[in-house]
């Protein structure tokens, strides 16, 4: 959809939709056929569209590939929970149908951060490189905490709480301007544009199965993640912004003390000033400049 005033990218994305796992994936693509394979991974709420700000500052011979996750953007929805080891059998599956011979670099912001450092764990082998913009996990949660959670999952379920509507796209991008004070308006609109669909009664909504609103149930298990990161043999950079809400003064102690290089046999973290956690949306030339370095043979 033409919104007025939106950015304009500067190369135009082809996409396509492939049968993974008995579910239609969305995935947007640049570039030539035969180029490097480069795996970009949107985090929570967020969709592959988006990437967009970023790969216009990228190399034009690099072939890269932005999936929707299950239920998030143009993909199709789950059918109840969503599980997060589904999102690296998804990557599993999709690199299987692109690059069954091929190793690939991963790119993944937030939750696609996550899941590209649990993949790389996983299946070494078949990455090369991975750039994580601020894919921390998530904080150990103590075993007396799971009869609070499977609590809150049962009423979650039982109520699911749709996501707000807008009026237009110029609504949410007023609020991603407020949450996101970086974000130019015309990025802002961009973003509106592909997160959201018309409903029946002319207002937006946010193209994100209200299912990924349920708390899980399950609880994170920090030391598991961290043996994933342990067994990862490709080198790794990790993207930190000084402006997100993930670095707070706790946050700060949580990165240093417990996410730091012990955890990694190849891990470089360089820090971006003056952008939030949306940094490759707020700051794609810099951060395209520290991944084309990173990644470069």
């Amino acid at each position: 959809m033409e919104v007025p005033g939106a950015y304009r990218p500067r190369r135009k994305p082809q996409s396509l939709d492939l049968e993974i796992r008995g579910l239609s994936m969305r995935v947007h693509s640049w570039g030539d056929e035969a180029g490097r394979p480069v795996i970009l991974l949107h985090g929570w709420g967020d969709c592959g569209a988006t990437w967009q700000f970023l790969v216009d500052e990228l190399p034009q011979d690099w072939r890269l590939l932005a999936p929707d996750w299950r239920g998030f953007g143009d993909s199709a929805w789950g059918h109840g929970a969503y599980w997060f080891p589904d999102y690296l059998a998804d990557l599993d599956a999709l690199l299987d149908a692109l690059y069954p011979d091929q190793r690939v670099d991963l790119v993944g912001h937030s939750m696609g951060g996550n899941v590209a450092g649990l993949y790389a764990g996983a299946r070494p082998e078949r990455v090369r490189r991975i750039v994580s913009l601020e894919g921390f996990g998530l904080k150990d949660v103590p075993p007396d905490q799971a009869p609070h959670r499977y609590r809150q999952w049962l009423d979650d379920v039982k109520a699911p709480q749709p996501f707000q509507t807008y009026a237009d796209h110029a609504a949410l991008a007023r609020r991603l301007m407020r949450r996101n004070p970086h974000l130019g308006e015309g990025q802002a609109l961009f973003v509106a544009a592909h997160w959201t669909g018309e409903d029946s009664e002319g207002r937006f909504v946010i193209k994100t199965d209200p299912a990924h609103r349920w708390v899980n149930p399950v609880l994170y298990r920090r030391a598991e993640a961290q043996a994933c990161w342990a067994a990862i043999e490709a080198p790794v950079l990790f993207l930190l912004a000084r402006e997100s809400h993930f670095y707070t003064e706790e946050g700060a102690r949580f990165i240093d003390a417990d996410f730091g290089r012990a955890h990694f046999r190849d891990l470089r973290e360089m820090w971006l000033e003056d952008c939030g956690h949306m940094l490759h949306w707020e700051r794609p030339a810099a951060v395209a400049d520290l991944v084309v370095e990173f990644l470069a043979p």
